[in-house]
């Protein structure tokens, strides 16, 4: 059993807390700017399809956190639940070090993804902050850059949420709580207006060949997939943190479980009531221009008028938000646990003498996380959900597998229900959404390079350090025990 070494962090968070920290991180500013992309990617409100599918998705998913969150309850989630699975003297040290190497890219990237929502809503309100700009870049050739204002804007986020989590648990705790209920009642706002004005005819204005089994229907539910899937993560991020949770054994399961509910059915509700309004058409036009960034506060504007707009747009950006700051929480917990281990740099273990949280962490997570804050929104999306799912999301749901057949007798406060089926769809799921949209080899191309680079600075690292795989001793005395 993985060593369990949180005993210098506090345990202050509880069912509550935990759970709106998870939603939180949800939500974010996703639901609010992804619609227009959803619904141009299978060209009608056949898209809400995504939305559905990929609800039942990370609910498959989900079980296989809540089963290993359970029986291995501490900070830095995966990187424990790779090391147990795979070996913590053989390669499950490849693959915990390779873990903490695409999340050194992709955690950044999904909490600059929520920065630069956040702070291309703003647009809005001063238009004059710009738009992305093409430039060459050597290596990564052509790509689109944020406006300068934009990028700004995005830093000046992230140096907030750095600044409010730099203190005690139980502080951060109660601050979540406010940014639950803001992101409440900026849902429930939009929920309601919606509703008030729901025209069905409009909502259900399907085209003739809209359910047609055709390649076009498929890749599309691919693409649209995509983005859904971007959308719930974070049903995942109590895992991280599990070292500051009450009860984990059994806080960390109900916290999954729930807060994808409950996320699930905001956002159905939420995206079936704006289609009600404002029809799909006008949605697809607007995909791939500037109009994309604001969509919910041209919704309000058109049934309130120009102050409602604009309140919309200060709520949703509080929104986003939120978001940042429960990502950067639960991600700058993760080199924690790994240097704590000796499989990352020790600075990383070090902890805030008086408030108890690992401060290099947080910091580090934070300004990787600015230099992402340049990159146009949608390629940050489309490189983090392709690294995550082949470095993170496929080992660890083959793991769970090979968990099960390994150690039988390993305590599982949580068993997945009806198992194995819901890791087989989760599996097959993510392979889905990774290969079949147009242009995906792009992104698995960069993902395989990063795979290739981390296991280079991996085999360097241990022949040095005599680890795996120059530890044939080490490993055949772990395979006897």
């Amino acid at each position: 059993m993985t060593e369990n070494n949180d005993d210098n962090l506090i345990r202050g968070v509880g069912l509550t807390g935990a759970t709106t920290l998870n939603m939180i991180d949800m939500i974010g500013v996703g639901p609010f700017i992804t619609m227009p992309l959803i619904i141009a990617a299978m060209g009608g409100p056949q898209a809400m399809l995504g939305w559905v599918i990929g609800a039942l998705l990370v609910i498959c998913d989900g079980m296989v956190w809540a089963e290993l969150g359970a029986s291995m309850p501490s900070s830095g989630g995966p990187y424990n639940y790779l090391k147990e699975i795979y070996g913590a003297k053989g390669f499950g040290r490849l693959m915990s070090f390779l873990f903490i190497w695409q999340l050194s890219f992709s955690a950044p990237l999904s909490i600059a993804s929520g920065s630069i929502g956040l702070s291309q809503y703003a647009t809005y309100i001063f238009p004059s902050m710009g738009t992305a700009t093409k430039v060459t870049l050597p290596l990564i050739g052509a790509v689109e850059l944020n406006s300068l204002p934009v990028v700004l804007v995005a830093i000046g986020a992230l140096v907030i949420a750095v600044f409010l989590l730099y203190r005690r648990i139980e502080l951060i705790e109660r601050i979540s709580k406010f940014f639950w209920v803001t992101v409440v009642l900026t849902i429930l706002w939009v929920i309601a207006a919606g509703i008030s004005h729901f025209d069905p005819k409009v909502a259900f204005d399907f085209p003739d060949d809209a359910f047609t089994l055709r390649p076009e229907f498929f890749t599309g539910l691919g693409a649209a997939l995509l983005i859904a899937v971007y959308d719930y993560w974070g049903y995942y991020n109590v895992n991280f943190f599990a070292g500051e949770i009450k009860e984990p054994e059994k806080t960390v399961p109900r916290v999954i479980l729930i807060s994808i509910v409950l996320v699930a059915c905001i956002y159905l509700v939420m995206n079936i009531s704006i289609l009600g309004v404002i029809p799909w058409r006008e949605f697809g036009a607007v995909a791939n221009t500037d109009a994309q960034k604001y969509v919910v506060s041209t919704l309000m504007e058109r049934l309130y008028g120009p102050t409602a707009g604009t309140i919309a747009t200060v709520l949703i950006i509080l929104t986003a938000f939120s978001s940042v700051f429960s990502l950067l929480l639960g991600y700058s917990r993760v080199p924690y646990a790994a240097a704590l281990d000796g499989n990352y740099f020790a600075i990383f273990k070090r902890l805030h003498p008086k408030h108890k949280f690992p401060y290099i962490s947080l910091l580090v997570m934070g300004a990787t996380a600015a230099i992402f804050c340049f990159f146009k929104l949608a390629d940050v999306i489309a490189a983090l959900v392709v690294i995550r799912i082949i470095v993170q999301f496929i080992a660890q749901i083959v793991g769970l597998l090979i968990l099960r057949a390994t150690k039988p007798e390993m305590p599982r406060p949580f068993r997945m229900w009806l198992y194995p089926l819901p890791a087989l769809l989760a599996l097959i799921g993510f392979i889905y959404v990774m290969l079949m949209r147009d242009g995906f080899l792009t992104q698995v191309k960069y993902s395989a390079v990063l795979i290739i680079a981390g296991t280079v600075i991996y085999l360097i690292r241990s022949y040095y350090r005599k680890e795996f795989p120059f530890n044939v001793e080490d490993i055949a005395n772990e395979s006897s025990s």
